[in-house]
């Protein structure tokens, strides 16, 4: 089933329809690269255009593509961009289009993605606008959810950390508002607290959440989702400073826990690493299905599936 739209730029998009179609192409996707990968996207170009940083976003798509068989044309940095020269995302949009198939655009300006959309004649793919979305993160964090759950609905979650800025959970909670009986558990300071737009989207879809200021009190779930604090999004480098390591994941923590520990990566300390070596972590297995959930991706909106 192709997808109903020609860009992907937010999870709210999506209809359980289109996200279970992802998961199921997916999976086929999954054993393609477990097999070497495929000719299916040969002939295409997959532009990767990331203006802030990225490790495993990149790499991801690029590895993706390659994997289908198509070829990347790629630039890093603001700096290495004709945007440091002044020049407009649009006319970046513009140009862009006529030398590839498809854009993965990272940039941290919120709605820098719908601004490129608008105006490319190809199909472009949100890689993370500032504290807006990132739809193909909460894809793959989905994804790591129905593999290891064995299912989606009726899980509960708890959302640890920078749930302000964090645009990772905002894309997952939209997402996750798809499915059925679906409880969250948002733990945070007061000055990081989930923001409106969300609360109200839990509010309006009557999901469950609860907000508290005690990692305890959310360890006793199905999904632990940590999030990093967001250096990059603080004026105050004293105030990101102060916050940075307020919730720390141990392994103490999980004793008899049954929750599967996810974290998009990278941590800077909130997880320990004694937790690495425990069967609840599932964060460098989360970053390892960025490959095949962005493999899908690919082929769908180019219409190859």
């Amino acid at each position: 089933m192709p997808l109903p739209f020609q860009h992907l730029l937010s999870t709210k998009q999506l209809t359980r329809a289109d996200a279970e179609e992802i998961l199921r192409v997916s999976e086929a996707m999954e054993t393609i690269k477990n097999k070497g990968g495929s000719e299916l996207l040969k002939g295409k170009i997959l532009a990767s255009l990331f203006f802030e940083p990225s490790t495993r976003t990149r790499l991801s798509f690029e590895t993706a593509m390659l994997r289908l068989g198509g070829e990347v044309i790629t630039t890093e940095g603001v700096q290495f961009s004709s945007l440091y020269k002044g020049e407009t995302i649009e006319d970046t949009i513009r140009m862009v289009s006529q030398y590839a198939d498809i854009i993965a655009m990272r940039h941290p300006e919120q709605g820098s993605a719908e601004r490129g959309a608008e105006i490319s004649k190809i199909p472009l793919i949100n890689a993370g606008d500032g504290p807006g979305q990132h739809p193909t993160q909460a894809l793959l964090d989905l994804y790591t959810i129905h593999k290891e759950l064995k299912g989606v609905d009726d899980i509960h979650i708890t959302m640890v950390g920078d749930l302000l800025y964090g645009r990772t959970v905002h894309s997952l909670s939209f997402l996750l508002g798809l499915f059925k009986n679906v409880k969250f558990t948002l733990v945070s300071p007061p000055e990081l607290r989930m923001p409106e737009k969300v609360i109200s989207f839990y509010k309006e879809k009557g999901l469950q959440f609860t907000e508290v200021d005690n990692i305890q009190d959310g360890v006793d779930a199905d999904v632990v989702y940590m999030t990093r604090v967001q250096k990059e999004r603080f004026a105050d480098e004293k105030e990101y400073d102060r916050l940075k390591l307020k919730y720390v994941l141990n392994g103490e923590m999980l004793k008899g826990k049954k929750a599967i520990v996810m974290h998009p990566l990278p941590r800077i300390g909130e997880i320990a690493t004694d937790v690495d070596a425990l069967p609840n972590a599932k964060y460098f297995l989360q970053a390892a299905n960025g490959v095949p959930v962005r493999m899908a991706l690919l082929a769908m909106l180019l219409q190859k599936a």
